[in-house]
C-alpha cells in the first residue's frame, strides 16, 4: 500500500487506540525547558509501531518462517504485537495497518524517529513514544524562517533550515561535515509549492514527488535549493553558521550513526 510518513501512521494508531495516547509528534514536556541533560535510554523492544527499514520485507505467515505471506515496502509502518511474539531468536510478530498479521525479522525493523525543534535549536530522537536523547543543533543562518528557494553568497537570507515532514534520503560517511544524513529536501509539499509559484517545472515537480513515493533522493538542483543534512562539526552551542543544515557535535554523530537508518523519519518544526 501507499505508504505515508512514520508521524502520520503513528497519528492514526493513536486515533485508534492501539498504542497509548503520548502526544506525539507533538513537542515533549522537557522542550517546555530544554536542558542537555542525559535521557534514559527506552527498551529498543517496546510495543507500538515501528517501520521496516529495508527495500522490500518479507512478512511471513504467523508460524512458518518458510512461507512468505507478503513483501513490505520500505518505510510500511507496522505494529509490534510482543504478547503475541513468536519467542523465536531474530524474529518478531506484527500487524500492518490494513491488518495483516505475521512475522518479520527483527533487523528489518526499526521505531526511531527524529524530530528538530527550530525555536529550542534541539534534536530530539525517541524510539517510538519515547524519547531517548535530546541533542543541542546548530542551525541556518536564517533558521527562524522556513525554506523556500535556494540561498547563496549574494542571497543569505535563504540559507534557511527548512520545516515539514522528511527521511533521511542516504547516509555520507566522508562528508565534507565528518559524517551526514542527507534529507529529502525538497519534498513533495516543497515542490507543489514551488510549482504553484514558478520557481520549478512540471517536470521537476514530478521527479520529487516520484522520489519520495520510492524513499529516493529527490533532485538537489533546483531552484528550491538542496542536500539539507544533518551532519557532524557542530558547535553544540547552538550557533546560527550552516546553509540551512542541521549540524551536531561528531561524537554526537557517532552515537546516531548505527541507529539512523535511509527512511528514517525526520520531523523539522518552527
Amino acid at each position: 500500500m501507499p505508504v505515508r510518513l512514520y508521524f502520520v501512521a503513528l497519528a492514526s494508531l493513536l486515533l485508534l487506540g492501539s498504542i497509548p495516547a503520548v502526544a506525539q509528534p507533538s513537542p515533549p514536556a522537557q522542550e517546555m525547558a530544554v536542558t542537555d541533560a542525559p535521557v534514559r535510554e527506552a527498551p529498543a523492544e517496546s510495543a507500538g509501531l515501528y517501520y521496516t527499514i529495508t527495500g522490500r520485507t518479507t512478512l511471513y505467515f504467523p508460524e512458518d518462517t518458510t512461507r512468505a505471506y507478503m513483501n513490505l515496502a520500505r518505510r510500511e509502518p507496522v505494529e509490534f504485537l510482543p504478547s503475541e511474539d513468536p519467542g523465536w531468536p531474530g524474529w518478531k510478530r506484527v500487524r500492518t495497518l490494513d491488518g495483516a498479521n505475521g512475522i518479520v525479522r527483527s533487523d528489518e525493523l526499526t521505531n526511531v524517529w527524529l524530530r528538530i525543534s527550530k525555536s529550542t535549536q534541539t534534536l530530539f530522537v525517541y524510539r517510538g513514544q519515547h524519547l531517548i536523547d535530546r541533542i543541542p543543533t546548530d542551525l541556518g543562518y536564517n533558521f527562524f524562517s522556513d525554506k523556500e528557494r535556494r540561498g547563496s553568497l549574494g542571497d543569505p537570507d535563504h540559507w534557511r533550515t527548512p520545516e515539514g515532514e522528511f527521511y533521511v534520503a542516504g547516509k555520507n560517511a566522508h562528508s565534507q561535515f565528518y559524517k551526514a544524513f542527507v534529507l529529502n529536501y525538497p519534498n513533495a509539499e516543497d515542490a507543489a509549492r514551488g510549482l504553484e509559484d514558478g520557481l520549478i517545472t512540471q517536470e521537476q515537480y514530478d521527479a520529487i514527488v516520484s522520489a519520495e513515493r520510492r524513499y529516493d533522493m529527490p533532485p538537489m538542483n533546483t531552484s528550491l535549493g538542496g542536500w539539507i543534512e544533518i551532519h557532524g562539526d557542530g558547535t553544540g552551542e547552538r550557533s546560527n553558521w550552516t546553509q540551512g543544515c542541521v549540524a551536531i557535535q561528531n561524537v554526537q554523530m557517532d552515537r546516531l550513526w548505527d541507529i539512523i537508518e535511509v527512511g528514517t523519519p525526520v520531523l523539522i518544526t518552527p
